[in-house]
């Protein structure tokens, strides 16, 4: 297949790289993903006999729960590989690692922090104090206790796996930088086998409660939570960056890679657990991230990168981070257990999804956006007395959500 030809300079990373605006537009539908699987359950975890979705006829709330079950698991591993991607392609030459750490703890602490404290004021209290200080501290991933998994809010879990990412990153681009050209797309394959490798190695896991998903606790969180596992899609995402950026991306359209993920997700509803958590999406989520920065090189104006589509990917991380407070607590609270008829039980679900955007949209104009302005940039170094340019301060990288951050 013939190579794009519109990619910046060839080199290890150059000081500025094209906007990649579809990026930030595929974040919001990553998080859509999880709000489709959070916002169908039959079962509200605060309420397990009330449930989330608003059709009163089994017959569709069931069959909805079952085809949206597995996008919430698609959706992180999107994030995942995408974070790998959007860091790698925005990192610069000389950027020092404490500078890096200060950006990324900026961008996810504080949404963090706002949403752990409302959850424990709203109906977490009761959650162990070794439970409630390990999620605060965004290490509770690391636990295959399930007090500590599902503590708090539990989404925030991947944030653990996202810390990890930040932590290794500076050496993790030392090394990617350094892979030759002509062995990027071998790197690609193999870091794409290591998420099939992981699901494939899980049965091996020992020990824990059954789960009744045809996995042990603990092997739900090995494929799943536990974030050194979660490193192939990083790596994954961090390898794609520099295949697009040497121009050796194979002209694959967004349509394709679209039609081959729809493939993956079918997949994904008939393959056995733990193998639909990422291996069965896992080469086209790749392929749709690399098709949409192509896309962007290309100078295609597509609807990923439209206004609405980048604004919405930039609250997607909030869009994600509230997504507990709205769909399970506050559905809890303002309508119980009640469910209703197929035309307001579609209302409904449009005016859950518009109470999540909301909500997303405060905490990014009041928490997100306000911290990073202020603090993400730190003090630019002072000037030498030799008559040398100053240095420069490194621009900040665009951010993947949940990143989910």
């Amino acid at each position: 297949m013939a190579e794009t030809t519109v990619a910046p300079p060839r080199g290890s990373a150059p000081r500025h790289r094209a906007s990649l605006p579809s990026l930030t537009g595929l974040r919001f539908l990553a998080a859509l993903l999880v709000f489709l699987t959070h916002s169908t359950v039959l079962a509200n975890p605060l309420q397990p006999t009330a449930p989330v979705g608003f059709f009163a006829d089994h017959d569709i709330a069931g069959p909805l729960a079952d085809l949206a079950g597995k996008a919430g698991a698609i959706g992180v591993s999107f994030f995942f590989v995408l974070s790998g991607f959007v860091l790698t392609w925005s990192a610069t030459p000389g950027d020092r690692a404490t500078a890096f750490w200060r950006r990324r703890g900026l961008k996810i602490y504080p949404n963090h922090v706002v949403t752990w404290a409302l959850a424990m004021l709203l109906f977490a209290s009761a959650t162990p104090v070794h439970a409630w200080l390990s999620n605060l501290f965004l290490v509770h991933g690391f636990s295959n206790r399930i007090e500590n998994l599902q503590s708090v809010n539990w989404p925030a879990w991947s944030l653990c796996a996202e810390l990890l990412f930040y932590a290794l990153f500076p050496l993790l681009v030392l090394a990617v930088r350094r892979i030759p050209e002509t062995r990027l797309w071998l790197w690609a394959a193999g870091t794409a086998g290591g998420v099939v490798a992981v699901a494939a190695l899980t049965p091996l896991v020992p020990g824990g409660a059954d789960t009744g998903h045809g996995l042990t606790l603990n092997q739900y969180w090995f494929s799943y939570m536990f974030p050194p596992p979660r490193l192939f899609e990083f790596a994954l995402g961090m390898v794609l960056a520099r295949i697009v950026a040497a121009g050796r991306w194979p002209r694959i359209g967004l349509l394709p890679a679209a039609a081959l993920f729809a493939g993956g997700y079918w997949l994904a509803n008939v393959a056995p657990p733990p193998y639909y958590f990422s291996a069965t999406t896992i080469v086209p989520v790749a392929l749709v991230i690399g098709a949409a920065a192509a896309s962007d090189l290309r100078g295609d104006d597509g609807w990923l990168g439209s206004r609405p589509m980048v604004w919405l990917g930039n609250v997607s991380f909030a869009f994600y981070m509230v997504q507990v407070l709205v769909v399970f607590y506050a559905r809890r609270e303002l309508l119980g257990a009640h469910t209703y008829g197929v035309a307001a039980a579609l209302g409904l679900y449009a005016a859950l999804f518009l109470a999540n955007l909301l909500a997303a949209w405060l905490l990014h104009s009041l928490v997100e956006r306000p911290v990073v302005r202020r603090w993400g940039r730190g003090r630019p170094r002072p000037a030498p007395e030799a008559p040398l340019p100053p240095p420069r301060t490194a621009p900040r990288e665009p951010v993947p959500s949940g990143e989910p951050g």
